[in-house]
């Protein structure tokens, strides 16, 4: 019987070592696979679960022989009986989909060992993908009333934010406190790419919540860049690549976004989302250049008589030194024509020009229009943020822009290019319409719904 024992010492650690390695292979499957494989990557990871099953058996099986103490080991106490269970509901957990086996094998770990903090974890993100988040975040929180963990503050910072809520106010405090969770996740481990990934969604779903902050935006950004740093499997990651892709649009840097988008759409081929969205904003940037290039379609005369109905008094206060700048002080704004204008805020101009066509989208952000002040001058893209869904100008407005932000864009993507100017405008409150400013129900509450990938 020794010598039986000696050949098996430690039946839960090789279990463990099973399940480790499944999940080192889905985790880290680019590192020993080409992008190109990333089609077969659930295939492969079911095939893999399915032989780590098998030799869980075996072990189980050796185990279980007669002379090995059995029933002192597993039946006798009840903690190892729930570990060989969690880690067979972990390895069947390894799925993106609901697995009700593994939902059954960790309910019964967690009612024999009610302090096996990684069997609640598990049964949390069981409960997750069946879709009952309220048993999910109950699974989280009570894994971390029993010890402190990284791993359930990870979930825990991703549930928080799929919680139904009665107000927008109680959504707004369940993102903050997601925020504080995928904090303390990272403190407790600086070099785990998944807590910096995760933290970066919070960010990212801060930053649709409270109104576009750019700081937030750029704390999304370098958390994602972390992550990626300390584990070069978070760049294998297709959810980061799609998240990041859709801040990279909204700041309008489109040519990094269309990347993240292909990027995303490379990892898990399967996944519509991303090339859907790649393609998406490849039809408006095409649409977009060419209504710019022909401004948008106006013929010569009526383009003149469009430009020849200009007048000062269109400009409001932006003409009668009654516009307020951000510090509030009031500020006297010189008019100039938009060929005038350099890359980065204009400070002290303001502009005036028609409409000339606009472009709406499935996303409804931003609303675009062109606009021209000289049937020889350029024609210049305007992106409006932050707008009430009622909130637009028609073709023939007369719009003035107070110290215009403009950009340069140069974008090429799988063989196309796109060249085009464009002013982006945070709010539609800042812009004057035929003369008029813009009343406070033009623009949109400060929340945006949007919810991170993968959560």
């Amino acid at each position: 019987m020794a010598e039986e024992e000696e050949e098996n010492p430690k039946p839960l650690q090789s279990l463990q070592e099973l399940v480790d390695q499944l999940y080192h292979f889905r985790d880290h499957y680019f590192e020993s696979h080409s992008v190109e494989d990333a089609g077969k990557k659930q295939q492969d990871v079911q095939a893999e679960m399915e032989r780590t099953l098998q030799q869980m058996e075996t072990i189980e099986g050796l185990w279980c022989k007669p002379g090995i103490l059995y029933s002192h080991l597993l039946a006798g106490l009840p903690e190892g009986r729930a570990r060989m269970l969690m880690l067979k509901g972990k390895a069947l957990n390894v799925s993106p989909d609901y697995n009700a086996q593994a939902e059954e094998l960790l309910s019964k770990a967690v009612k024999l060992d009610p302090e096996l903090v990684e069997a609640w974890n598990q049964l949390g993100e069981v409960y997750w993908k069946k879709g009952d988040v309220s048993a999910a975040h109950t699974c989280f929180s009570g894994a971390l009333g029993h010890c402190k963990n990284k791993a359930s503050l990870q979930n825990l910072s991703m549930v928080l934010r799929q919680l139904r809520t009665n107000s927008t106010d109680e959504h707004a405090n369940n993102v903050m406190d997601s925020v504080r969770q995928a904090k303390l996740a990272v403190q407790m481990d600086v070099r785990d790419g998944r807590s910096w990934y995760v933290l970066g969604n919070a960010y990212l779903s801060l930053f649709f919540n409270s109104g576009q902050n750019p700081k937030i935006s750029q704390q999304a950004l370098s958390a994602y860049a972390q992550a990626e740093k300390v584990d070069p499997a978070a760049s294998c990651n297709p959810d980061l690549h799609l998240n990041r892709a859709t801040l990279y649009k909204y700041e309008e840097n489109y040519m990094e976004a269309l990347e993240g988008f292909a990027r995303a759409a490379a990892l898990d081929p399967a996944w519509p989302e991303p090339r859907q969205r790649e393609q998406q904003l490849l039809e408006f940037l095409e649409r977009l250049t060419c209504l710019l290039e022909n401004k948008g379609k106006v013929k010569g005369k009526k383009l003149q008589s469009m430009l020849g109905s200009l007048r000062p008094s269109q400009l409001g206060p932006c003409g009668d030194g009654h516009y307020q700048g951000p510090s509030g002080q009031k500020v006297k704004l010189e008019q100039r024509p938009l060929n005038s204008l350099r890359p980065g805020i204009n400070a002290g101009a303001v502009v005036l020009g028609k409409v000339l066509f606009s472009i709406t989208t499935e996303e409804k952000v931003p609303f675009t229009f062109g606009l021209t002040d000289s049937p020889e001058g350029p024609c210049f893209a305007v992106t409006v943020y932050n707008m009430a869904q009622s909130w637009g100008v028609l073709i023939g407005d007369s719009v003035a822009i107070p110290e215009p932000y403009l950009r340069h864009h140069h974008i090429q993507h799988q063989g196309k290019s796109f060249t085009f100017s464009s002013l982006r405008v945070e709010t539609p409150l800042l812009l004057v319409v035929n003369g008029k400013v813009q009343a406070s129900q033009s623009q949109a509450a400060a929340t945006v719904a949007y919810q991170a990938q993968s959560e």
